[in-house]
């Protein structure tokens, strides 16, 4: 399946592996590759041991590596340390991606600015950003409140009048390929899957934590700040994150006040996320969870997703 997306990372599928804290890997990040898409080393909020680690996995892969932008800006060190690694892509998320872009474009690393509004949009390519992800509220993990839907095609209008050599992906519930198919008719280039890749074999994630995905639906998601308060997380207000909902969000989502003070619950948390704990910790994922119901490969997961995709193309062209 050719795109623009495809030709101009030369890669075969329009197909990204989101950057996710601490789950994306070196592994998970290079079988995405492997299989013909790309994957991203999830930097996160900036471990230097464990990115070093991560790309040694990696190996000789092609991979990228993301970040949180904000966090980011607390260690600028970490993004000379990746682009000595000479990645395929740089990623920037939640944050102001300026102060980052003219050494990202002096290495010559395409730069990937992930956006939530239009707003954000315009401004990342107004830094050169040459590829954008408008990311929905559906997708798992932090994000904002605009739909997939409307995002998307809203973001494409204004890349086909203003910078039509601006690649777009689209992000936020897509699992499976119908959700591939349906965003290249909404005018993106290609998708950015977090949620199903996180549930594969190469993903860094307690297989508990897996069990509690496999039994939810998308009506168990929930936008929140639980998870940042307990793990003592700073997130811009304009932030929530999508999780599953379980024992501990039903008692502290609306007690979010309580919760920072009660370190207890915020201990009892850390603890069962390391323990798999699935009744207290939560997993990060979007409303694309009632389509995603066990474990596959990284490579068996993307080829279904490719020959699904195609199926509803050829059937609706």
């Amino acid at each position: 399946m050719q795109t623009r997306l495809t030709k101009a990372l030369n890669i075969a599928h329009p197909i990204l592996c989101a950057p996710m804290a601490f789950a994306s890997g070196g592994a998970l990040a290079a079988a995405t590759t492997q299989a013909g898409g790309l994957g991203f080393i999830g930097g996160g909020y900036g471990d230097a041991d464990w990115l070093d680690e991560q790309f040694e996995i990696a190996g000789d892969t092609d991979v990228g590596c993301g970040f949180i932008t904000w966090s980011l800006a607390n260690n600028p060190a970490l993004l000379k340390q990746v682009l000595d690694k000479s990645p395929r892509a740089i990623f920037l998320s939640f944050g102001n991606p300026a102060p980052f872009a003219a050494q990202i474009h002096a290495a010559n690393v395409p730069l990937i600015c992930q956006v939530q509004t239009l707003r954000d949009a315009k401004h990342a390519i107004s830094i050169g950003a040459q590829y954008i992800v408008a990311q929905g509220t559906e997708a798992g993990g932090h994000g904002e409140v605009r739909t997939t839907f409307t995002l998307v095609p809203e973001v494409a209008d204004y890349i086909a009048n203003n910078a039509p050599k601006t690649i777009l992906i689209a992000a936020g519930g897509i699992a499976d390929g119908r959700g591939l198919a349906a965003t290249l008719m909404l005018g993106a280039d290609g998708v950015l899957i977090g949620s199903r890749l996180l549930a594969t074999t190469q993903a860094l994630v307690h297989p508990n934590l897996l069990q509690a995905l496999f039994n939810a639906t998308g009506d168990d998601a929930l936008r929140s700040k639980i998870v940042d308060i307990v793990r003592g997380r700073y997130w811009p207000d304009r932030y929530t994150i999508n999780l599953i909902q379980n024992a501990f969000s039903d008692e502290w989502h609306d007690r979010s006040d309580e919760l920072r003070t009660n370190t207890d619950a915020q201990n009892s948390w850390n603890n069962a996320l390391m323990t798999g704990d699935a009744n207290i910790a939560n997993i990060f994922v979007g409303q694309g969870a009632g389509l995603i119901n066990a474990t596959d490969s990284t490579a068996n997961v993307i080829t279904e997703i490719m020959a699904d995709a195609s199926q509803h193309l050829s059937r609706w062209a």
